[in-house]
């Protein structure tokens, strides 16, 4: 039978194992990530144009994110939108770490403490107007503009390279943005 010493101990190796193997959230797949990536550039507003839903975003349009740089070198992470149901806006603040070296684009973003997942921008256009991100899975996906809209060619491109990535881009979800 396990003691209460052995039981807290137990216990306590088990939240640090957890913490550690949550804290590193590189992207378990076979995608690089973009590099060079220019951590300044990528920084500022995004509109969210597809993804693929999950809990935190479901029944949300007029999706947006904002980066800013943190003093100790992180990125601030600012999503917002509407949820349409409740009818009523939602904030998430979080954090972002790169993943490594600072040139290129795998981070990890934490929104609830010292929880991180796995970031990776796989795509982006030299002016860094468009982006393509994958999630530490196959279950995260974003498709991000500084625009409303994305040009045809850019979305095609995104998408193919998603579907050779793994993904099924027949469950994105295209985000309405209000013009």
């Amino acid at each position: 039978m396990i003691n209460k010493k052995q039981s807290l101990i137990l216990l306590s190796t088990a939240a640090i194992a957890a913490v550690l193997f949550n804290s590193c959230g590189s992207v378990k797949s076979n995608v690089n990530a973009v590099k060079p990536f220019n951590k300044e550039k990528y920084l500022g507003d995004w509109y969210e144009i597809a993804r693929l839903d999950f809990k935190w975003e479901k029944n949300m349009s007029q999706v947006t994110a904002k980066y800013t740089s943190n003093e100790d070198g992180s990125i601030r992470v600012e999503n917002k939108g509407f949820n349409y149901v409740k009818d009523e806006w939602k904030t998430s603040v979080g954090k972002a770490k790169f993943n490594g070296a600072m040139d290129q684009g795998a981070l990890k973003v934490s929104f609830f403490g010292p929880f991180y997942s796995g970031y990776n921008v796989v795509k982006i256009d030299k002016d860094y107007k468009y982006a393509l991100v994958f999630g530490e899975n196959l279950k995260y996906l974003w498709i991000l503009s500084r625009e409303k809209t994305i040009p045809t060619k850019v979305k095609e491109e995104y998408l193919a390279y998603a579907e050779a990535s793994g993904y099924q881009t027949s469950n994105l979800v295209w985000t309405k943005q209000t013009k």
